[in-house]
């Protein structure tokens, strides 16, 4: 359940707009923002810069289909033309997805058609794509696709090789080498199979370590480190869609708390085939292979896991004899945070750039070559996100922080000791993609009256042009008040009103919750508030707030859920509630309801089981229900193993409260969710029903973890609104 496994990232809450009903009967609002995807639909995505820094790639929809073409910006001429479509490949045919492929989308969190990726070769001419299990290259000079002959079977994640010569992909659980100019395929590895799998990330790895790929090219373009993932001793589920018994149900290999995880072995062989190298390290005491880095400057680096995901170690590895030597090691009594982007190899021996907790927030290092510590470059309480690029020859670096957790800004740093420029100052979420030649970079950023968008920017900041969107805009702002409540923790929330706000009056209360580890609901961004404003000018005052366990306010705030899931979120939402009762008093917290998804639907469930003297009314969207029966990276990191651990699975299993439920409750769940199972859902259902309780139960039929039907979000909706209007009154 990493962060983007939200309520807001399922389609539900994400990128949302508003055009102004005044009652639940009129749905314009809600069909315009089903349609648009939240008005999302037709702005730039996964913006490139080429290598050269002449042009940027990017995909894009129309503003009410959900299907991505690629397109090119020209830097100098500010022109943009399309490049390709799905339709212009398929010429008529539909599209089709592999169970593999749209597996590892849904842990992408990517519903869009067309394109979900592209990828650039190393002198930016050619482009590959992949569409409907084919895998196409792009030459950006001629316009004309080729359509690889990969030979039969579904392509999953190709990449281009260093030298741009071949292109490796994973097909049928093993990875293949294809020459891009004898058009000859070979397989590197054998005999891999759907329980044995070659070059395929795992689940754990996929869901909660944001690890997509299963392999790695060498640097010089002649070796192939990749994954074996042996699954036989892991427990399969099964999701069948019950509106067609018809169709067999699709297997998942899914690793639960306390059971067998895969057994992750790491190999390199070369790309001309023959015997695998295994890397040696202690998998019995670090099973989890988190981040593999074979990258132009450094060696080829490893970071291993230990089971409690107390330890994490980063090794050297020799591909030659597979042996390993540990650079550095990170322990932390209740779990450490997996770092990304890192390690960061710096050039002519001058060791890499590491991210580190120990000292109170995560702090970005420059470690010498042997890992030993060299200097910190940005510390604990800057509020480090992420490295973003950095210059190896200049010595500098841009990476995103911010010390609010309710924004992030982009900041240029020396590694000579300089103090860090401020590249952006807008209040907002920013983030940046930098051209390989470092001449330019595309900003993306959101602000609290701003919808995204893609600006692009010279090295020394100064803008270029935007990439052009063609998305409809929301036609208002939102009413949004960003307020920090509440003392011994204080809290970050966000007031949302009525457009039709009367002071005079007294409005019940909603609540928008996530409130799980590694995700901050409370954002200065446009899109998080546009749903929030259509619910409440249903007649509510919308709020949010961001409890202990969230990230971006230290180690310490953070661990504080440890083993505690059940009381310390909900006590925090609670304590932040009466503290805006007490500062606004048009909020009538004697009729508060509360709605969430995920983690937030478990939570907006367990609030109306443990605390009903506070919320009156809960909708709980795909809850985890009984922690036994979610993923065991992300359960075991904040709960322990169940063997030692069973009284914190037990205090947070929301069965343990279910005789208990005296407030109206209604649940909704994807069929086909292949993340939090619908057998959540139904044993909470039946805990309810054996227990003599009443309660609403919504099946989104045929549905995953994430909601991307336009009719679907339209009505579940309208739904909400009317359960809370009918239950706490106006």
């Amino acid at each position: 359940m990493n962060a983007t496994l939200l309520f807001i990232s399922c389609g539900l809450f994400l990128s949302v707009g508003q055009t102004g009903p005044e009652t639940v009967g009129e749905v314009g609002f809600l069909r315009l923002y089903a349609e648009t995807r939240g008005f999302m639909l037709g702005r730039p995505v996964r913006p490139q810069p080429t290598p050269d820094g002449r042009a940027v790639l990017f995909l894009r929809s129309p503003p009410r289909s959900a299907v991505m073409n690629l397109y090119e910006f020209d830097v100098a001429t500010q022109a943009t033309r399309e490049l390709v479509t799905p339709a212009g490949l398929l010429q008529g045919a539909e599209e089709t997805l592999s169970p593999e492929e749209k597996a590892r989308r849904e842990r992408m969190r990517l519903s869009a058609r067309g394109f979900a990726d592209f990828q650039l070769s190393d002198d930016g001419r050619y482009v590959l794509l992949t569409l409907s299990g084919r895998l196409y290259l792009l030459d950006r000079t001629t316009r004309k696709v080729r359509d690889l002959d990969t030979g039969p079977g579904t392509i999953v994640d190709p990449k281009f090789a260093p030298d741009g010569r071949k292109i490796a992909y994973v097909r049928d659980y093993d990875v293949w080498v294809l020459d891009r100019h004898t058009h000859q395929a070979r397989a590197v590895t054998t005999g891999g199979t759907a329980v044995k799998s070659h070059g395929l990330a795992e689940f754990v790895a996929q869901e909660e370590m944001g690890r997509f790929s299963g392999y790695w090219w060498s640097p010089d373009s002649r070796f192939i480190a990749y994954e074996e993932a042996d699954a036989s001793q892991v427990e399969t589920w099964y999701v069948a869609d019950p509106a067609q018994p018809g169709r067999p149900p699709q297997p998942f290999f899914y690793p639960r708390p306390g059971k067998n995880n895969v057994v992750v072995r790491l190999g390199v062989v070369s790309v001309e085939g023959g015997q695998t190298t295994w890397v040696d390290w202690d998998s019995k005491a670090y099973p989890y292979l988190a981040r593999v880095d074979w990258g132009e400057y450094g060696p080829l680096t490893i970071l291993v896991q230990s089971r409690d995901q107390r330890q994490l170690l980063l090794l050297r590895v020799d591909p030659s004899t597979g042996q390993t030597q540990p650079l550095l090691q990170e322990r932390d009594p209740a779990w450490v945070n997996l770092p990304e982007g890192v390690p960061r190899w710096l050039p002519d021996d001058q060791g890499f750039l590491w991210v580190s907790e120990r000292d109170g927030g995560p702090s970005l290092e420059w470690r010498r070559p042997d890992g030993a510590f060299r200097r910190t470059l940005v510390p604990p309480d800057a509020g480090f996100r992420s490295l973003i690029d950095v210059h190896p020859t200049k010595g500098e670096i841009i990476y995103q922080a911010s010390s609010d957790p309710t924004q992030a800004q982009i900041f240029r740093l020396r590694l000579d000791g300089s103090p860090p420029t401020a590249l952006t100052h807008a209040v907002g979420i920013h983030s940046a993609v930098v051209a390989r030649d470092h001449s330019l970079f595309v900003l993306q950023s959101v602000q609290p009256d701003v919808m995204p968008r893609s600006t692009v920017h010279q090295a020394d900041g100064n803008l270029v042009a935007a990439l052009p969107s063609v998305a409809l805009s929301p036609p208002l702002t939102p009413r949004a008040e960003m307020v920090t409540v509440g003392s011994n923790p204080r809290f970050h929330a966000v007031v949302v009103r009525p457009r039709q706000f009367d002071p005079k009056r007294k409005y019940p209360v909603v609540v928008d919750v996530y409130g799980g580890p590694g995700h901050n609901h409370v954002t200065a961004a446009m899109p998080r508030q546009l749903l929030r404003q259509w619910l409440a000018d249903q007649g509510f005052v919308v709020v949010a707030l961001d409890n202990r366990g969230t990230p971006g306010r230290g180690r310490d705030w953070e661990r504080a859920i440890h083993r505690r899931f059940a009381t310390v979120p909900l006590d925090d939402q609670v304590a932040g509630l009466q503290a805006l009762g007490q500062r606004f008093p048009e909020l009538d917290i004697s009729r508060v309801g509360i709605v969430g998804w995920s983690f937030g639907g478990y939570l907006a469930a367990l609030a109306v089981l443990r605390r009903p003297d506070v919320f009156r009314a809960a909708v709980a969207g795909a809850p985890v229900v009984d922690w036994l029966d979610y993923d065991m990276h992300y359960t075991e990191r904040y709960l322990g193993l169940p063997t030692t651990d069973a009284a914190a699975y037990k205090e947070a299993s929301l069965l343990s409260y279910a005789p208990h439920l005296s407030r109206p409750l209604l649940i909704i769940h994807g069929t086909a969710d292949d993340n939090v199972y619908f057998q959540h859902s139904l044993k909470l259902a039946d805990a309810l029903f054996r227990a003599g309780k009443d309660f609403e139960l919504l099946p989104l039929s045929g549905l995953t973890h994430m909601v991307p039907e336009p009719v679907v979000t339209e009505q579940l909706w309208a739904r909400i609104a009317r359960f809370f209007r009918r239950h706490l009154g106006q």
